[in-house]
C-alpha cells in the first residue's frame, strides 16, 4: 500500500501553518513534510508533531533568499560558505523533528559564472551536504524542476539530475522525483520512475496543469499508482499541490490511502 504525506506548505493554506498539522491528522494523515520549517522554532513545529501523532517524512535546505527569487544556491560560486551553515541549520532542525531526509533545491543557473565553476561548486555542494548528513542518518535529496514555473532552474530533466548523482557518487544522495515538475517536463511518468526505482529516495506529487490535486488533470494517477506500487516503492508520496479548494474537500482521491 502506497503511503502519502500532506505538504503544510501547500495543503490546509486556509489556517496558519502551525495549525496545519492538526488539519492533517483529522484528515487522516500520519505524515507530513514541508518546504521550509526555519520560520518557526523547531520545538514548537516538534511539539505539534509530538501532538498530532506524525512523522514529519520531508524539508528542504535553507534556500537563500526565496523572496528575492533565489530558489537555492548550491550551484552559486561564492556562497559556499552560506551553503555550508544552512546544511548544519537543516541538520539542526531535521535532528529536532526527527525528519530522516533533506531535499536540496540546487538553485537558478548564475549567468556571470563559467559553466564549469557552476558545474564544480554544485557537485563539491552536494557532497559536502551528503557527508554531512550522512553523519546523522539523514538522506540528501536532490530534485529537478520545470522551467515554466520556475525559468532558469538549473536541473530540469530526470536524466540530469541522474547525471548529477553519478558524478557526485556520494551513497548518501538519491533522487526527490517530483511527478508534476517531470510531467511538465519530459512526460513518460510510469517508465521514468520504475526504471530508477533504487534511485529514488522520495516522490512528491500534483496533477497538471494548474498543479492542484489529482484527478484535476491530465495524468492518469490510478494506473500510475498501481505501477509504482507494484513496482515495490516503499517510500513515502509527498502531496505538494496547490488545493483547487478547500484543502478537505479535494482529498477523496487519497481517502483510500490513508485508511
Amino acid at each position: 500500500m502506497l503511503r502519502f504525506s500532506a505538504n503544510l506548505t501547500m495543503l490546509f493554506g486556509e489556517v496558519d501553518f502551525l495549525d496545519r498539522f492538526e488539519r492533517a491528522a483529522r484528515a487522516g494523515f500520519k505524515a507530513v513534510e514541508c518546504q521550509f520549517p526555519y520560520q518557526w522554532p523547531k520545538e514548537e513545529v516538534a511539539e505539534r508533531l509530538d501532538k498530532y501523532g506524525l512523522e514529519m517524512v520531508l524539508h528542504n535546505l535553507p534556500a537563500g533568499d526565496w523572496g528575492a527569487g533565489e530558489r537555492g544556491i548550491a550551484c552559486l560560486p561564492g556562497r559556499e560558505g552560506e551553503f555550508q551553515e544552512g546544511v548544519g541549520r537543516a541538520i539542526e532542525y531535521a535532528k529536532a523533528l526527527r525528519c530522516p531526509r533533506l531535499n536540496c533545491l540546487v538553485g537558478l543557473t548564475p549567468k556571470e559564472a563559467a559553466p564549469e565553476k557552476v558545474r564544480q561548486t554544485l557537485v563539491e555542494n552536494l557532497r559536502f551536504a551528503a557527508t554531512a548528513l550522512e553523519k546523522e542518518g539523514i538522506t540528501l535529496l536532490v530534485e529537478a524542476l520545470n522551467t515554466y514555473d520556475i525559468p532558469g532552474f538549473y536541473l530540469t530533466t530526470t536524466r540530469d539530475a541522474l547525471k548529477l548523482l553519478s558524478e557526485v557518487a556520494h551513497p548518501n544522495l538519491r533522487l526527490q522525483y517530483d511527478i508534476y515538475h517531470m510531467q511538465v517536463m519530459e512526460g513518460n511518468l510510469t517508465r521514468t520512475i520504475t526504471d530508477n526505482l533504487e534511485r529514488i529516495g522520495h516522490i512528491q506529487l500534483a496533477d497538471n496543469p494548474g498543479r492542484h490535486e489529482p484527478g484535476t488533470g491530465e495524468i492518469n494517477f490510478t494506473n500510475l499508482f498501481r505501477f509504482i506500487d507494484e513496482a515495490g516503492y516503499a517510500g513515502w508520496i509527498g502531496c505538494e499541490y496547490k488545493p483547487a479548494g478547500v484543502t478537505e474537500d479535494g482529498l477523496e482521491w487519497v481517502k483510500p490511502y490513508l485508511k
